[in-house]
């Protein structure tokens, strides 16, 4: 027989044997698809009825669509003896390198699925990460973006958020602040702790339970030093809001009471 026919009648074969398994993997690929589409919308209903958060969602549907789309693939490749296991092992080597590259990237946007799943603290709320303060208005799967309560905006890598202490102050509306005064040597204690009392439960805001407490803690240079202990409501008034009016009114209860909140002095001993 003529080489070339040879090879002509060879080549036909091999097509006629590899359209079956061309159509099995395309058929792979097509329910691959379906299958990743359906349970997609599937999390996102599920999720939608938890109410579950909206980003935590998004990144569940992802992981969701593009392990079954990638899933499909591989099993596609198989279906026309694709060599999956070598192709595999190169993209290992190839994704280690790459990886070691942007180990920086990759640990960001770990990072942030673990905080996206976690969920230490939500849209709007007021924390504090590391040096910054604010409110949290946006988290991705590489940075955390806060608006400090000075107006500025800060993109805090994820990592950097994960791994330092996260304090939330939108967990609970409760929060208790200190005011440290001081008195003079010659006030009734008892009259200071009466007066301190009386006056910051008038202040806005501020609840009856856990009830405001004054602690004398020491003796200054000249005054006796106290702390007056407060909670108040967040809902009702802000923390600086409180503070500023704790102030006021505790100085202005005290010069109405005789009470002396008394400046710093030195006695000064002359030889003669």
């Amino acid at each position: 027989m003529d080489p070339i026919a040879q090879g002509l009648q060879e080549l036909l074969n091999e097509v006629v044997l590899f359209i079956p398994r061309l159509i099995a993997s395309l058929v792979v690929l097509v329910t691959a698809v379906l299958a990743a589409a359906l349970l997609s919308r599937g999390v996102s209903r599920a999720m939608q009825r938890r109410k579950a958060n909206a980003q935590v969602t998004l990144l569940i549907i992802k992981l969701t669509r593009y392990g079954i789309l990638i899933l499909g693939v591989i099993l596609a490749l198989q279906q026309v003896n694709f060599d999956v296991t070598a192709f595999l092992a190169g993209l290992g080597i190839v994704g280690f390198t790459i990886g070691f590259a942007i180990q920086d990237v990759s640990k960001n946007f770990i990072a942030g699925m673990l905080l996206l799943l976690q969920q230490p603290f939500e849209i709007g709320d007021d924390i504090e990460v590391d040096e910054f303060s604010g409110k949290v208005q946006k988290v991705d799967l590489r940075a955390t973006e806060l608006r400090t309560f000075d107006g500025k905006t800060v993109l805090i890598p994820n990592a950097d958020v994960f791994t330092s202490p996260i304090v939330n102050y939108g967990k609970h509306a409760r929060r208790r602040l200190e005011l440290t005064v001081g008195v003079a040597y010659n006030s009734d204690l008892e009259q200071v702790s009466r007066t301190a009392l009386e006056t910051i439960r008038s202040v806005e805001g501020v609840l009856e339970t856990p009830a405001p407490e004054v602690v004398f803690k020491s003796f200054g240079s000249s005054s006796i030093d106290f702390i007056l202990y407060y909670w108040i409501n967040t809902a009702q008034t802000s923390l600086t809001r409180a503070q500023d009016a704790g102030v006021r009114a505790i100085k202005t209860a005290f010069e109405q009471a005789g009470i002396e909140i008394p400046y710093p002095t030195h006695t000064v001993l002359l030889k003669q």
